[in-house]
Order: C-alpha cells, then sequence, then structure tokens
C-alpha cells in the first residue's frame, strides 16, 4: 500500500487541483474527517470550511470550500465543491461583504424556499468569515 493518497478537488467549471498528498482533512457535514492510504470507502456531504492537505506532518495547502460532496475510497480522496477558493486569497471585506448580502436576502425572503437559500448562503458567509482569522 502507498504512503499516500490521491486528492482530487473539483469545481463545476474543471479540475482545480489533483495531487498525492499524505493527509487531507475534509469538513465533512457530519464532522471534520482524515483522510490516509487505507481509509474506508464512504459518500457524504461536505459542509462550508477548510481542507487542509498535509505534507511532510503539517499543513502545506488550507482551501476554503463553500460545500458540496467527497467520494472516499482507499486510495483515492475526491470533494467535488460548489466553490474553492485558496485561504491565502480570501478577502475579509469580499467575506464580510457576502455576509451582510446573505443577511439581507435572509431578511427578504418571502417563501420557504428563498428563506433556505438564504440560509444555505448565510452559513457558507460565516464560514467564510471565520476562515479570514
Amino acid at each position: 500500500m502507498s504512503d499516500k493518497v490521491q486528492f482530487e478537488l473539483v469545481s463545476p467549471a474543471k479540475l482545480l487541483l489533483s495531487e498525492e498528498v499524505e493527509m487531507v482533512v475534509v469538513p465533512g457535514g457530519e464532522g471534520d474527517f482524515g483522510v490516509l492510504p487505507g481509509h474506508t470507502p464512504m459518500l457524504t456531504t461536505v459542509r462550508p470550511g477548510i481542507i487542509d492537505i498535509y505534507e511532510n506532518d503539517k499543513v502545506a495547502k488550507s482551501i476554503f470550500v463553500v460545500g458540496g460532496f467527497a467520494e472516499v475510497s482507499e486510495e483515492r480522496c475526491a470533494v467535488l465543491a460548489e466553490e474553492a477558493i485558496a485561504v491565502d486569497e480570501l478577502s475579509r471585506d469580499d467575506a464580510e461583504a457576502r455576509l451582510q448580502k446573505a443577511n439581507d436576502a435572509l431578511q427578504a425572503a418571502e417563501s420557504d424556499v428563498a428563506k433556505k437559500v438564504a440560509e444555505r448562503e448565510l452559513l457558507a458567509a460565516e464560514a467564510m468569515v471565520a476562515a479570514c482569522g
């Protein structure tokens, strides 16, 4: 068995990242989970948060994702993300503007569907602000 796991990060538009890594930690819908070689296969949701990619026993890259799905096998972890941004490219001003827009949308929501969409965006915006540090 290899001492690396193949990690792929895919957005709706393109393959963003594909590389062999030591470990990846993903913000799963039920909580964060780490993927090492030999992981039990699973399929799960991804909540807004930060994916940490480890090399040499430390975080080499951190990527903020808005949400999506993760598929894990013994030798691979693929995350299908709705939106992904490198943490070092996040702007606190942009994140706070997104948070304000989400709050405004929630206040203006007149239907249950509009309210659910606004609540989901609010969660993503709050996670983005938190990722800014």
